[in-house]
């Protein structure tokens, strides 16, 4: 079977993408991406879809802006648009590749909305897949868990639709359609973990993305049957138990984390929901909200105060709507008490909730009109709350 005919295969298991979509690819220039834009580009033409390809300079050599603008070229030759996004300010020690990691995605989201993309196309394959599980084993994270084909980060969707093709094939790929690719040095750079794991010859079952998958799935049914999700930034469980995914992904959603806890910190906690305090989110009953857990935010672990102008981002969690001279924008803390009697939620949560403060009367501070927008969804696709049949999407 051609690499065309999988690639539509994995497309097709992804979507539906809606009339006329517009695509972003991530594109290092290496031949992993370097394939990945080709296939999208050929899909595309089929689907009256269009592309852009994103070009992520991360400034680390002297020759990278040369090879980014070489990979545009070579890009702007086969018809695809492509744009460059440079980086800078990448810390260079011990913290490099995760820096590199979180700056890429964000620029890669931000180029993507802006360019009216909803959906990001990334270049991972199954070598790549191996390496995560081996590397998710070793930390102890559990099971047979790769990266996923699907995921929602904030108003983008990341897709991988090539987890299950071998690098071998892509090469190959490149090689018959007679185009070039770079090859990155880091890539054999053994002071990273994954290069290390690649030269030890690092292998798993091509089911790891599957496996997640179900996983997540079964995650998904769960939050839609047992959970509330609530705009002020907690939830509720209206269960005992949990499967661990789920209570995972509410205690990253809750602490407006990138990451959960690591499994084996949840795992008996999900096997018997009990007070506990975990990831900078409180676990206590649920109390007048009805039977179950409540899960709010610790107000000892919110981030300090920011300045309180529109679209500030505080806690990882609430984006602010609105802009106040002079004041700042912080958690209500002990001045909860001050808005007990005005409102129904519990004690706990207000304390976890944005306020304004003016600098200079301090005193004076207000609930902010904010937006709860955790770094990622609870769950990586749309579910539908059987229970109530209302769809959630």
């Amino acid at each position: 079977m051609g690499l065309a005919i999988v690639f539509a295969a994995a497309m097709a298991e992804l979507g539906p993408f809606g009339p006329a979509p517009k695509l972003a690819v991530a594109v290092s220039g290496g031949a992993d991406s370097t394939a990945l834009a080709l296939l999208t580009q050929q899909w595309a033409a089929s689907h009256d879809a269009s592309v852009i390809a994103l070009i992520v300079d991360h400034g680390l050599r002297a020759s990278s802006a040369g090879e980014a603008e070489a990979t545009r070229t070579r890009l702007a030759e086969r018809g695809l648009e492509a744009r460059i996004l440079s980086l800078s300010g990448l810390p260079r020690d011990a913290r490099l590749q995760e820096a590199a990691r979180f700056a890429r995605y964000a620029a890669l989201g931000a180029a993507a909305r802006a360019a009216g993309a909803v959906f990001l196309l990334l270049g991972h394959h199954r070598a790549d897949q191996a390496e995560t599980v081996a590397m998710r084993a070793a930390r102890g994270t559990g099971g047979l868990q790769g990266m996923a084909c699907f995921v929602a980060r904030n108003d983008v969707v990341l897709l991988r639709p090539l987890l299950t093709s071998p690098p071998e094939i892509l090469r190959a790929f490149l090689r018959a359609e007679k185009m070039l690719w770079l090859e990155d040095p880091s890539n054999t750079d053994p002071r990273f973990e994954r290069v290390r794991l690649r030269l030890a010859g690092a292998t798993t079952a091509p089911e790891a993305a599957g496996a997640r998958q179900r996983q997540e799935a079964q995650a998904a049914e769960f939050l839609a049957r047992h959970t509330v999700i609530s705009p002020q930034g907690f939830a509720v469980i209206h269960a005992e138990t949990s499967p661990q995914p789920a209570l995972a992904a509410l205690l990253r959603v809750i602490g407006g984390a990138d990451y959960a806890p690591r499994r084996d910190a949840t795992a008996a906690l999900a096997a018997q929901l009990r007070p506990a305090t975990l990831g900078g989110v409180r676990i206590l009953k649920a109390g007048k909200r009805g039977p179950g857990w409540l899960l709010v935010r610790e107000a000892s672990a919110c981030a300090p105060p920011v300045p309180a102008v529109a679209g500030a981002l505080w806690d990882g969690r609430f984006r602010l709507a609105e802009s106040s001279q002079a004041a700042s924008l912080g958690a209500l803390g002990a001045d909860a008490s001050k808005f007990r009697h005005g409102s129904n939620l519990p004690a706990a949560v207000l304390r976890g909730l944005p306020c304004i403060r003016p600098t200079d009367r301090p005193g004076e501070l207000r609930l902010a009109a904010a937006v709860f927008v955790p770094p990622s969804p609870a769950a990586p696709h749309p579910f539908v709350a059987a229970r109530r049949g209302v769809d959630l999407r």
